[in-house]
């Protein structure tokens, strides 16, 4: 049956609206920042890279390519992970942190655990390593020696359950132009009110890679861990723009399973 004109009309409006949500979804939470140009040196303004893959189309690697302390960054296809990136507005939803001989600690709905790299990749769609380049084999130690201390305690869900709103609270803070210092002060502000001051002995993901690297005298920043999500940490990695300040940007290791353009590319090169 034709559409009469009003009902075409309200079709078209439906849609514009549907059209203007989407691009202040896209602005909102788009952090900025002024970084200067890769070959001029100018300064330019740098845009939160919302994508997985690093601008040269990633590299596959194996584990035995990762060092103790590497963090580790995730994406699966099940309803829970696909929630997250959306509440989160990023393309990775769980981390872990590599312990070496093969192992990765994370915490997960069971709690703390300690599983091998391969029953990782093996769950996940999408695995990314990152690196921070000033970790000693010490601190790896004491990263090492913080999983085992905490392996087997509960999940922190309640932290997991205020992340929701504090996701969608927090975008205010993270508009384009919003500077730095700004962005960071008023997140924390949010978070301040919406997760409480105190501390936690139990961990989500993200919240016990931060602890880890707390513990071992490495801050990736001095935020609260708990307002830290795995798109967070993603952010945190060098070309990027963080939502909060940290002291230094992780380095790109790879992907030790990856989307096919990245399987392609590398196949290209071989």
């Amino acid at each position: 049956m034709p559409q009469s004109s009003s009902q075409a009309s309200m079709v078209r409006l439906l849609s514009s609206a549907a059209a203007l949500g989407a691009l202040l979804l896209a602005l909102v939470g788009c952090a900025t920042a002024i970084k200067p140009h890769d070959e001029t040196g100018a300064p330019m303004l740098g845009f939160q890279n919302m994508a997985l893959n690093p601008g040269n189309g990633g590299e596959l690697i194996k584990g035995d390519a990762l060092r103790p302390g590497d963090i580790i960054l995730t994406a699966e296809n099940g309803l829970n992970s696909v929630g997250i990136r959306l509440i989160t507005l990023s393309p990775v939803s769980h981390a872990a942190v590599y312990l070496g001989n093969q192992q990765i600690a994370e915490a997960v709905g069971s709690g703390i655990r300690v599983r091998s790299v391969d029953a990782l990749v093996a769950d996940e769609a999408t695995v990314v390593a990152f690196r921070h380049p000033d970790l000693t084999a010490e601190q790896a130690i004491k990263i090492h020696t913080f999983a085992a201390r905490h392996e087997g305690k509960k999940y922190n869900y309640v932290g997991v359950m205020l992340q929701a709103p504090f996701a969608l609270e927090r975008r205010m803070c993270e508009l384009p132009l919003v500077p730095s210092m700004v962005r960071d002060f008023c997140i924390r502000g949010i978070a301040a009110v919406q997760l409480g001051l105190g501390r936690n002995d139990q961990f989500f993901c993200s919240q016990f890679i931060l602890e880890a690297y707390r513990s071992a005298g490495l801050p990736l920043t001095d935020a609260d861990p708990r307002l830290i999500n795995p798109g967070d940490l993603l952010h945190m990695r060098e070309g990027d723009v963080p939502s909060i300040m940290i002291h230094k940007p992780l380095k790109y290791v790879g992907h030790l399973k990856a989307a096919p353009q990245i399987i392609a590319a590398e196949q290209m090169r071989q």
